[in-house]
């Protein structure tokens, strides 16, 4: 998704922007809030909490994007839909007052229609994931999740393709829906014996893409 109009337009209004250091938390689910949040620069995580009380990841975010929903354009308060945590050394967020944005993006066609770019990119991606998740089984789940992460953090190197963020297999289990990080342990054992991947420096390097993908409907 081309993010032009979104630069041009921050760009063009001095924005104050909110500083957070890694595990702290931007909102919280369920919490109400004013503002509308785009990450400038770092690593963040959204996350659900379940009815149990156990996390549900939904996805690491580490480029300029609009990171809140924005909702309907009139309530001035809006309960967070999520969780924003911070996985970087620090992240910095454009913090924008939310019934303001609704206005800028009345008056401006150029961010209209990337607003409604974002929501259908956002929106194909989840159902995306969601059929993946739902047909693969676990460990189809967890190739789904190394693909994701190859997709968001992959770097090519001489070894392989290097996901450059260290992610610990309980936040995978969290991505995935599994209920303990010693499951996803052996999955991630199997697919060390596969070929498919190593860990160099508490980093997965992938070895060999095409065994991941093997093992995920698309």
């Amino acid at each position: 998704m081309d993010n032009r109009v979104l630069e041009d337009y921050l760009q063009a209004h001095d924005f104050p922007v909110v500083v957070k250091e890694k595990k702290k938390y931007l909102t919280y689910e369920g919490l109400q809030d004013s503002n509308v949040y785009i990450l400038k620069s770092g690593t963040i995580k959204t996350s659900v909490i379940s009815r149990d009380g156990r996390e549900f990841n939904l996805r690491y975010i580490n480029s300029l994007e609009i990171v809140s929903l924005l909702k309907d354009e009139y309530s001035q308060f809006i309960d967070a839909p999520f969780n924003i945590r911070v996985e970087s050394c620090k992240a910095e967020l454009y913090q924008i007052d939310r019934v303001q944005f609704w206005k800028d993006i009345n008056q401006n066609l150029d961010l209209q229609l990337f607003v409604k770019d974002y929501y259908r990119v956002r929106l194909l991606h989840s159902m995306k994931r969601m059929q993946q998740m739902l047909m693969n089984g676990k460990f189809g789940a967890v190739c789904t999740q190394i693909y994701e992460l190859y997709d968001t953090f992959g770097v090519k190197t001489p070894d392989g393709l290097l996901i450059d963020f260290v992610v610990t297999n309980e936040e995978i289990a969290h991505f995935c829906g599994i209920a303990s990080a010693s499951s996803v342990n052996r999955m991630m054992q199997q697919l060390k014996d596969m070929g498919a991947i190593t860990i160099k420096k508490r980093k997965i390097l992938i070895l060999d893409l095409e065994i991941i993908k093997d093992n995920i409907i698309f």
